[in-house]
């Protein structure tokens, strides 16, 4: 996997339902390294707290090689990498491939895998159409936040080296399964409630999906 391109985002102001909501799902590349700190990439817009940022979603990355699916269901929009909303675009990655807990190492940063993206209303208000939504979950390719274990630079061209391989975990393609599918694989359920990688709040609430 490499890094093809670094993004982030000036705060930007939206209408929805008649009410301005302040976002930074607008990012845009830029030819300087970006800065991986341990609850957000330095500069970078976060602007709901509760939802975005922090621990468990420092930085997040999307796979470039889904960018021509995306352009091709919508062609008119003004695209760039960072369209998706990702701080890092990389080439290679497969979500299938990917193991929650696992660490790679990025430019100057050390960071460990953490938990996919989950779109919201913002993310349907920038393709202009709520129906975005419906088609990222099915699309099944959503990228993944990482915490920051080791802060440091990262810039275009940089490979991403695997350093830890999780051990007793699943994958982000199986863990978002977990999150869209109506039947839960109920052993995937039982490696992500005691996989400690992932937020308290999400293994707790994937509880009241076990078979007694």
């Amino acid at each position: 996997m490499k890094v093809i391109s670094t993004n982030i985002a000036e705060p930007k102001i939206i209408i929805y339902n008649g009410q301005e909501v302040t976002t930074g799902i607008f990012k845009k590349p830029v030819e300087t390294p970006i800065f991986l700190e341990k609850e957000n990439v330095r500069g970078d817009e976060v602007s709901d707290r509760r939802v975005h940022g922090g621990e468990f979603k420092a930085c997040y990355l999307f796979s470039a090689d889904y960018y021509p699916y995306w352009k091709n269901l919508y062609p008119n929009l003004d695209w760039d990498f960072g369209m998706l909303g990702e701080n890092l675009t990389i080439s290679g990655l497969d979500e299938s491939n990917i193991t929650i807990g696992s660490i790679y190492k990025i430019g100057n940063a050390l960071v460990q895998v953490t938990q996919p993206r989950e779109p919201c209303f913002k993310f349907g208000v920038k393709f202009v159409n709520p129906d975005v939504l419906k088609q990222f979950i099915e699309h099944r390719h959503p990228g993944f936040y990482v915490k920051v274990l080791v802060e440091g630079h990262v810039k275009k061209g940089d490979k991403i080296t695997l350093v830890e391989q999780a051990e007793n975990s699943i994958t982000i393609s199986e863990f978002y399964g977990l999150l869209f599918d109506k039947i839960k694989n109920q052993k995937h359920l039982k490696l992500a409630i005691n996989n400690e990688t992932l937020p308290e709040r999400k293994r707790v609430k994937l509880m009241a999906f076990l078979k007694p």
